[in-house]
This record gives structure tokens, sequence and C-alpha cells, in this order.
């Protein structure tokens, strides 16, 4: 049943508000000569995080459920971790990669339960996101050679 995947969804939820965080970290503290290419492309990436954190977030609406809504609800449920450190702009580059490849593996098996519920909506929309995000993935990873 739909309503099952519920759970599932949040905890995508919480994950897409850490990586929000993290990429607006990234975006006020990257330095260096990449500046003001990684400092564009954080942003990017943190407008469309927030876009997917209100999508996920209305589906849970969607199905009867309600979505976390705290920073202490997220920070708890989430998968992804913050950076709490100075890391440099590789380094950040580097940690996005592996939350991104992270977060795909974890769209994936949502969108799976998703469609043996029988939620065609959900599916949708985690396989859309799954496949947008391969390719920030390797963009990501061609920009680390």
């Amino acid at each position: 049943m739909p309503q099952d995947v519920q759970p599932v969804l949040n905890t995508l939820l919480a994950d897409y508000q850490v990586l929000y965080q993290k990429l607006r970290n990234y975006h006020w503290n990257v330095r260096g000569p990449m500046f003001f290419e990684l400092h564009a492309k954080f942003e990017e990436l943190y407008d469309e995080a927030a876009l997917r954190v209100d999508e996920i977030a209305e589906r849970v609406g969607t199905l009867g459920g309600r979505p976390i809504s705290t920073l202490a609800g997220a920070l708890e449920k989430a998968r992804l971790k913050e950076d709490p450190g100075q890391a440099g702009p590789q380094e950040m580059v580097a940690n996005l990669v592996a939350d991104y490849e992270r977060l795909n593996g974890h769209l994936r098996e949502a969108s799976r339960k998703a469609e043996k519920a029988g939620d065609a909506g959900t599916f949708n929309l985690l396989e859309g996101f799954a496949d947008s995000q391969e390719k920030t993935v390797w963009m990501l990873k061609a920009y680390l050679g």
C-alpha cells in the first residue's frame, strides 16, 4: 500500500535536508582558484536539493503522512552526515560524489519499494531524481579528474 512508503520517503526527506545544508556550507565556505566555478555549482545543487525536499515532503502529505519538518528530526533520521570540518574544494566535491552515490542507491531501493506497493507516483518521482543525479555524479567525478 502507498502509505507503507511514507517512512521510506521521510528518511529520504531527512537525507535531502542534510544534503541541502551541506551544499550551503560548501557554497559559503569554498576557497581557492576554483571559487567562482564551485560557488556557482554548489548554489545550483542546493537549489535542486531544496526543490527535492519540497517534492518529497509534499508526496508524504499526498500519501496521508506527516513529513519530517524539523532539523533535529532530519538529523536523527538521515543516513547522510553533515560536514563540520573545513574541507578544501577537492574534498568537498569528493564528499558530494559519495553522498550522491549513496543517495542514488537509497532512491533506487525506495523506488522498488514504491513499485512493489503499487505507488506509481512515488516510483516515478524517485526514479526521476536518481536518473538526474547520475549525471550530477558523472559531472562531479569529471571535475575530480
